[in-house]
Parts: C-alpha cells; sequence; structure tokens
C-alpha cells in the first residue's frame, strides 16, 4: 500500500501513520530509559514499601508490645505468627466467617481485615485475654455448658463475638444475640446451642457483676 494513503501527505509536511506510531515508539523508549515515565506519580519515600519493616506498639490483653510489623500485616498475622496467641483463628481471611474475631476497644472487629499498625493506640482482646489464669471466662464457661460447638474451629471468634456483644447489651433478647451473632458462621450448623451459650453467658456475668 502507498504510505500516502495511509495518514497524511508527506509532501504536505505531515506524517504518515506509521511514521507517527515509530516516532512514539522512540519518544516512549528515550523517556523510560530516563526514567521519566508519566505514570511514575509517586515520588520516592511518600510510601513505606510493604516490605520494610515498622515500629508498632500494641495493647493485647493487657500487656503491651513494641513490634516490627510490615505495613501489610494484618492483626490476625501479627497475633498468631508473632505474639503465639494461636487461638484467633484463621478461617477465609476476607471478612466473611468470623473465625478470627478479636475485640478492639471492646467491639468485635475481624482480625484478618485489619492492619496491625491500625490496632495501635488500641486496646485489643483476644479469646486468651478472657481467661482468668487457668480459670475460663463466663461467656467461655457457658459455651462449654451449652455445648456450643463441634468441631470447635469457630468457637474462638464466635465466643469474642458473643463477649462483644454482652458488653453493650446485658440481658439480650433472642433476636438480639441472633443478630449480634450473624458475622459469625458454624459450619457445623451449632445455632441453636451458641444461641443458648450466650445467653447464659449474659446470667453469668451479670452473676459476677459484669465482669468478663
Amino acid at each position: 500500500m502507498d504510505e500516502t494513503h495511509d495518514g497524511k501527505d508527506p509532501g504536505k509536511g505531515g506524517l504518515t501513520r506509521r511514521q507517527f506510531i515509530a516516532s512514539m515508539g522512540t519518544a516512549a523508549a528515550v523517556a523510560a530509559a530516563s526514567g521519566k515515565v508519566s505514570a511514575q506519580t509517586v515520588r520516592d519515600g511518600e510510601l513505606l514499601p510493604a516490605d520494610k519493616l515498622a515500629r508498632a506498639v500494641l495493647t493485647v490483653n493487657g500487656r503491651r508490645f513494641n513490634l516490627l510489623v510490615e505495613p501489610r500485616w494484618s492483626l490476625l498475622y501479627v497475633l498468631r505468627e508473632r505474639l503465639g496467641l494461636m487461638g484467633t483463628k484463621p478461617g477465609c481471611e476476607r471478612g466473611e466467617c468470623g473465625a478470627c474475631t478479636v475485640l478492639i476497644d471492646g467491639v468485635p472487629r475481624y482480625a484478618c481485615m485489619t492492619l496491625a499498625v491500625e490496632a495501635e493506640g488500641k486496646e485489643v482482646t483476644s479469646v486468651e485475654g478472657l481467661m482468668r489464669g487457668d480459670e475460663l471466662g463466663p461467656v467461655q464457661q457457658a459455651f462449654l455448658e451449652e455445648d456450643a460447638f463441634q468441631c470447635g474451629y469457630c468457637t474462638p471468634g464466635q465466643i469474642m463475638a458473643a463477649e462483644g456483644l454482652l458488653r453493650t447489651r446485658p440481658n439480650p433478647t433472642i433476636a438480639e444475640i441472633q443478630r449480634g451473632m450473624s458475622g459469625n458462621l458454624c459450619r457445623c450448623g451449632a445455632y441453636t446451642h451458641i444461641f443458648k451459650a450466650v445467653k447464659r453467658a449474659g446470667e453469668l456475668k451479670n452473676r459476677k457483676g459484669g465482669t468478663s
């Protein structure tokens, strides 16, 4: 094909389409080689690389921990792999099952969806933090009494969700319990026993003056 049919007529001072594309390719190569590609909009030092360690101070179960963490690490990962608190369970790891539920300033949160650095300056409570030495907390005791588990994998998250609910609703109705526990899944289907356990836990906590 005649190049003059593929773009402007070179004789009239224009570029053919082929020449234009070739020139743009050359310009892009020069820009890339010089490190001035326009898509690079973030200046060096503006963002902390994901694999660079940063200092973080976390308060977990009443203890203060000075840690070096990567900004991308989840609270779930830090609790298990850096602090050895294995009660908090990884499940779906995308905020759907509730197995990793902990309390942050008394509010149930998914640890898999919370960055460790987000928890700095806050009080984190895991299932281990509900015990008093070797003594089970009221919610843990209630789950034991009501046989509110089968395989037990989701149980720590269920217990933490129940603990958070009871801190705001000391005497919840069944409807409130169902709503409050709706973010925690049990693949074994032990919901009837779980709801009874939450009700029983409220009674135990009230008997002990509302303590965990």
